[in-house]
């Protein structure tokens, strides 16, 4: 039997969110054949976030898609001669790797039947992408007690912004920093707004020598998303 292309339309969304766009990086698509283990296709997520009043702020039906109107998305052509399990995987945003998932799912896949209609073949990506902006990673601290500042840039999956009143409203995500010394949590320090859109600030004084790390972190409490970043400080005296 002759083979079939079949096109496959992928994007990816951000929980809470809109598409992965090229504002953000988008996103790496790979298919596989499930049963072979055969790479089938890859390729990235190009276009934009999509239209935020329609996505974010328009009621619909479960039944209904999400609005693609401008919405970034990769379209493989598959050439099947059978039914096929595949496999659809994302990973991103290629523009905050530190803040990259991975997410995953399955389908049957008809030779000839496209997967193109409504989202197409819609992935969800959850998690918040934070950047840690203060303190940089290795801070050699030259006495004690020491003072660090913490400020963070802390957004949605899809680069949307976090502000006070926004559509993503600051009142709704929890950001702070857990110290650690040793493998242990010894601290907790809240981050505030900082008067600019996604940004969060904070502080800490150090006041015992040794390495610690800072584990900074977002939480959106109502839909679980969760994102975080690491950076390391230490003092230790001069030896005499």
């Amino acid at each position: 039997m002759a083979k079939k292309q079949t096109q496959i339309t992928v994007r990816v969304i951000a929980k809470d969110g809109k598409f992965l766009g090229d504002d953000i990086g988008g996103s790496l698509i790979t298919i596989y054949n499930v049963q072979t283990g055969e790479l089938l296709a890859k390729g990235y997520t190009k276009g934009g976030s999509g239209n935020t009043t329609e996505i974010m702020q328009t009621p619909r039906m479960w039944s209904q898609p999400i609005p693609t109107d401008g919405a970034s998305f990769y379209t493989a052509r598959l050439d099947l001669d059978e039914p096929c399990l595949i496999e659809v995987t994302a990973y991103g945003p290629l523009g905050g790797l530190q803040s990259t998932h991975k997410v995953s799912a399955t389908q049957w896949v008809i030779p000839g039947k496209d997967i193109t209609g409504g989202d197409g073949f819609l992935l969800v990506m959850p998690g918040l992408l934070v950047q840690v902006v203060e303190p940089i990673t290795h801070l050699n601290l030259a006495s004690l007690p020491a003072p660090i500042n913490f400020a963070a840039n802390v957004t949605m999956m899809c680069g949307c912004p976090i502000s006070p009143g926004g559509v993503w409203d600051s009142k709704d995500f929890e950001v702070g920093a857990q110290i650690r010394k040793e493998g242990r949590i010894i601290d907790e320090i809240k981050l505030v707004y900082a008067g600019e859109v996604s940004q969060f600030k904070g502080s800490y004084t150090l006041k015992r020598k040794g390495y610690y790390e800072a584990d900074v972190y977002a939480y959106q409490p109502g839909t679980g998303n969760t994102g975080t970043g690491r950076v390391t400080f230490f003092y230790e005296p001069p030896a005499k």
